[in-house]
């Protein structure tokens, strides 16, 4: 059975401009050293400037004790 965790890595700024709050590259080598498997990079609908105001990483494993 699969396990999985979500991130939100949040953006500010001007809208159209924004600069991610984390280093999502930080975030994504942590989870690999629990044993997770980075899925997805999911960016909701843009607002009215064309840019989202945050992303999700989306990570999966195998459940722990049944490998």
């Amino acid at each position: 059975m699969k396990e999985y965790a979500f991130e939100k890595i949040g953006l500010k700024g001007i809208p159209g401009f924004y600069q991610k709050v984390d280093d999502y590259h930080e975030v994504i080598h942590r989870y690999a050293m629990e044993g997770w498997e980075l899925l997805q990079i999911f960016s909701p609908p843009t607002s009215l400037y064309g840019s989202a105001a945050f992303i999700e990483l989306i990570f999966t494993r195998t459940r722990v004790g049944e490998m």
